[in-house]
């Protein structure tokens, strides 16, 4: 099966290497009215012309002590060789001319070009391209309007991760990928239940759901699943980034600041924009390895490559992975069998296989382009499937949640999911009427979660079932768009640029219920004599419950939004931004939003940068509508360790939930302050320091498990949570959680980015970057509802607190090295995660003391290395290591682990508790 999966996959990049097109020379009269997809940064005038040369084909002799000193404008878009020169070339006083063989001439007037030399002169020719252009101050598209704004002139602190970035890195996810290159940026690890298989971002210490991502400047869908039952990002459903494949991907760009004003709900902390390959390049690259304790192999196949067609291109990308699961559990404790069973003695104990899921799936992505006149019609797209299983806690023979009778050796329920994505977009773009650019746009997308599981429902006894449907979600969005801008002279420095926009957007929500043996409640009792005789056994199946009839339903929503922006260039050094926003929602009405932005260069090298913003997100569909239940480990009042138990997740509207005292969900609003320090003191060395401030009102969050529960001592027999439940004719046993906006949070913190270009002559180039993040979040505001203030209960417990303002580290800084000398490539990261604490949410009594078992996460520094080197043009072989000493977090303490042996490692570490990883690749480019 190997071999032929490894056929295939070579057959395949052989069939893309062999329809690499081939392009005839044009005819020297001809070379200037050649059509071509134009990406050109502002740099100086010299990079830009090789840069056009090598992508024309076109020969350019040009003056070069003349036009180094020249900076060059932006070209982007579709347009004639010709077309591109002369824009270049625009106010420049150079004169072109083309000589017989279809070289271009570039010349200064004759006063000037007499005291040149003739090594003055330089020739860029596409046929033996000049090193790449390494543009140390890349054109920006995230946060602003302007086409010509670059990272080291942008009035808010961006990160560019370029494709180089992406590929000398063993983590081919996207989310990982950004985890590891930005230290404002951390992974959660954490998912139980249905939402094992996401893994969220968090930017600046906030949720997922703070983060905007965009592809391409479009807003990407969320999931469909609810983030739930984990650790620092429960409740949160933000997209899914390793739906995108990495080798599609041209740069990344991560915005950390507000820009609600600039783009609408979500993007509180900040905003990650993905722009997509629109080139007629490809490559493919086949990589595997694994984990130096064994389990976690992985291989992972890409492949993309651009065609032309006609005068359009379209580049088509796809990526294919299989991910192998790892166990990292200890040994069970307690006892698995009834008392007197003689296989208690010899019991296989490692039970449990906690750890990473096993995961296969392909991701397919696309970027079309084809100019129409002044104009371009494109659509981008992505299509994946991905199957992800994992198992959840072991049950012993001698659970209550066994039924021997099936399992005589006990069991782990067996969880599987499938996803099922895609999106696509679609837009006109160009040049209109009285200096106006215009881009209209609609995008959809669709997101599908579909559970199984092999378990047992212990309420329907020894007749149950052992595999399940659990149910499906489905997730919609429907967005249009319409985007005009253009400049207007005022006098000023600089043309002012006037945008406005308005945008549509439908959201749909679906659940589906699973099999009716998946929830139901089969009343099954054990016989007389029997262990456990009598007692009420959990309805529905082990693990993940079903979601049943009356959690099912669809549900939409729609909004619409209007923008202004306006940026202008007041004086050389001065330049300031103003953007406001306007939203609509069908379900929580309007708002208004704002951004006010500005960049003081008061000396060459030095600048002053801040802004002031507004914010908005309004609750989810899936955080409005999603209910379900899992038996996980719950800690109840009284006891020292964790046992199983079911839990449910409530809708703000369920009547168990209304007893507690929930309150329908209202948006989350923001203020953002932000102040930031741009140094180049000296060609090759940059420094930013940004400070950041950023308060969230009605911050909207899970609670912690409210557990109502037997209690002989009361009068009624049940805790006060129970007599809750009781006095509103509910069950009075059982455990929950729901959304609730009660509470306020304020986050503080510093970004610092540095970088050091140094050419080292025969020792080769070196680019060391360290940058770093300092964040804390605390509460400003914690409101209890009267019902639960009353009996002396938290809505949000400790350990939901500890999640926010400890759960993800205190400081994060990054040390990279990149070195290059001919064919060899190397880069090197120290990556040092500070402190994080798993808070308890209750005090435990044990040999006469109580305390609360928090687990401390002791800082850690963790490695990254790759070697590459090139065999020969276009192919390149690495190797290299993620967590290269394979650092694991640090073990939980005996209360916290439970006897079950399925929590070991502390699960707060955003790099995982797999430990190191090791892989091999083989790199091919055409």
């Amino acid at each position: 099966m190997a071999m032929r999966l490894f056929q295939a996959l070579a057959g395949l990049m052989l069939l893309c290497c062999s329809a690499l097109p081939t392009r005839a020379n044009p005819p020297p009269d001809k070379i200037l009215d050649q059509r071509h997809r134009f990406d050109i940064h502002v740099q100086p005038l010299s990079g830009a012309l090789r840069q056009l040369s090598a992508q024309t084909g076109v020969r350019i002799l040009f003056p070069y002590e003349e036009v180094s000193a020249i900076r060059s404008r932006r070209i982007d878009g579709w347009m004639t060789t010709g077309q591109a020169l002369q824009k270049l070339l625009a106010g420049t006083h150079l004169r072109m001319t083309q000589t017989s063989a279809g070289v271009i001439a570039l010349a200064a007037p004759s006063r000037a070009t007499a005291r040149q030399s003739p090594l003055s002169f330089q020739l860029s020719q596409a046929a033996s391209p000049p090193p790449p252009v390494t543009d140390p101050t890349p054109i920006i598209v995230t946060g602003t309007r302007l086409v010509t704004r670059t990272v080291a002139d942008s009035m808010t602190p961006i990160d560019i991760v370029s494709a180089r970035d992406l590929e000398a890195n063993g983590r081919q996810s996207v989310r990982d990928l950004l985890g590891a290159l930005i230290p404002a940026i951390n992974v959660s690890n954490s998912g139980a239940g249905a939402s094992f298989a996401i893994k969220t971002l968090s930017l600046r210490g906030l949720a997922g759901d703070h983060l905007l991502v965009l592809v391409n400047g479009k807003r990407r869908h969320n999931s469909a699943t609810l983030f739930i039952n984990g650790t620092t990002q429960n409740g949160q459903s933000p997209p899914d980034l390793d739906l995108i494949p990495s080798n599609m991907i041209e740069r990344i760009e991560v915005l950390r600041d507000g820009a609600s004003a600039h783009y609408g709900s979500d993007a509180i902390a900040g905003v990650v924009n993905i722009l997509l390959k629109s080139d007629s390049r490809g490559g493919a690259s086949v990589m595997g390895g694994g984990t130096a304790d064994g389990g976690g192999e992985q291989g992972r196949f890409q492949v993309d490559k651009g065609f032309a067609i006609g005068p359009g291109t379209i580049h088509l990308a796809a990526d294919g992975v299989l991910q192998g699961r790892t166990i990292r559990g200890g040994p069970i404790t307690s006892s698995l069998y009834f008392p007197g069973d003689p296989r208690e003695a010899t019991a296989d104990r490692m039970r449990n296989k906690p750890g990473q899921p096993q995961v296969s799936g392909l991701n397919l992505a696309y970027q079309a382009v084809m100019p129409l006149g002044a104009s371009e019609l494109y659509t981008h797209g992505t299509w994946s499937r991905r199957r992800a299983d994992a198992y959840l806690t072991y049950r012993p023979p001698n659970s209550i949640l066994s039924i021997p009778d099936i399992y005589p050796e006990g069991y782990i329920p067996h969880l599987f999911i499938q996803d099922r994505d895609s999106q696509v977009t679609g837009g006109l773009r160009g040049d209109g009427p009285a200096g106006f650019r215009y881009d209209l746009s609609t995008s959809y997308a669709r997101n599908q979660g579909r559970y199984s599981e092999q378990s047992l429902n212990v309420s329907l006894g020894p007749t149950s079932p052992t595999r399940f449907f659990l149910g499906a979600v489905t997730a919609t969005e429907w967005t249009s768009n319409v985007d005009v801008q253009r400049d207007v002279q005022l006098g000023l420095a600089a043309p002012l640029l006037l945008a406005i926009g308005a945008e549509y957007r439908e959201n749909g929500y679906r659940i589906v219920a699973g099999d009716p043996t998946s929830y139901a409640d089969g009343g099954y009792r054990s016989p007389a004599g029997a262990p456990f005789a009598g007692a009420t056994r959990t309805p529905g199946a082990q693990g993940v419950t079903g979601f049943t009839r009356d959690s099912a339903g669809q549900y939409r929503r729609h909004n619409w939004s209007a923008y202004l922006n306006l940026e202008q260039k007041i004086a050389n050094g001065f330049e300031i931004a103003l953007a406001a926003r306007h939203e609509d929602y069908s379900d929580f009405g309007a708002t208004n939003i704002w951004k006010v932005s500005t960049r003081i260069e008061p000396a060459p090298g030095l600048a002053l940068r801040g802004t002031v913003s507004t914010g908005f997100r309004a609750p989810t569909l899936q955080q409005r509508h999603y209910a379900s239940s899992s038996t996980i480990g719950v800690l109840f009042p009284g006891e020292t360790t964790t046992r199983l138990a079911p839990v449910r997740a409530l809708r703000v509207n369920d009547p168990v939930a209304i007893a507690w005292g929930a309150q329908p969900l209202k948006p989350e609003r923001s203020t953002n302050l932000s102040a930031g320090l741009v140094l180049a003191p000296v060609p090759r060395i940059s420094l930013a320091i940004d400070a950041y401030q950023i308060r969230i009102r009605d911050r909207i969050l899970l609670s912690g498990t409210l557990s109502a529960l037997p209690d002989a001592t009361r009068a009624r027999g049940y805790n006060a949570l129970g007599e809750l439940l009781l006095a509103a004719g509910l069950d009075p046993v059982q455990s929950g959680f729901y959304f609730s906006n009660a509470a306020s949070t304020r986050t503080r913190g510093v970004d610092m980015v540095a970088t050091w270009r140094a050419d080292m002559g025969t020792l080769g180039q070196a680019l060391l970057t360290l940058s770093g993040n300092i964040n804390r979040t605390i509460f400003t505001r914690l409101d209890v509802p009267p019902v639960l203030a009353g009996i002396g209960v938290d809505l949000i417990d400790r350990a939901r607190q500890g999640d926010i303002t400890k759960g993800t580290p205190r400081s994060k800084i990054i040390a990279n090295l990149n070195w290059t000398r001919g064919d060899a490539i190397l880069n090197l990261r120290a990556t040092r995660y500070g402190s994080m604490t798993q808070v308890a949410a209750r005090t435990v009594t044990v040999d006469g003391v109580t305390y609360y078992p928090d687990d401390r996460i002791t800082p850690k520094l963790i490695f990254d290395v790759e070697y590459s080197h090139r065999l020969a043009a276009g192919v390149r072989l690495a190797a290299g290591a993620n967590n290269l000493f394979n650092i694991y977090p640090t073990k939980l303490s005996a209360i916290n682990q439970g006897t079950s042996g399925f929590a070991l490692y502390n699960s707060y570490a955003p790099y995982g508790i797999s430990g190191g990883y090791y892989y091999g690749k083989l790199s091919l480019a055409f």
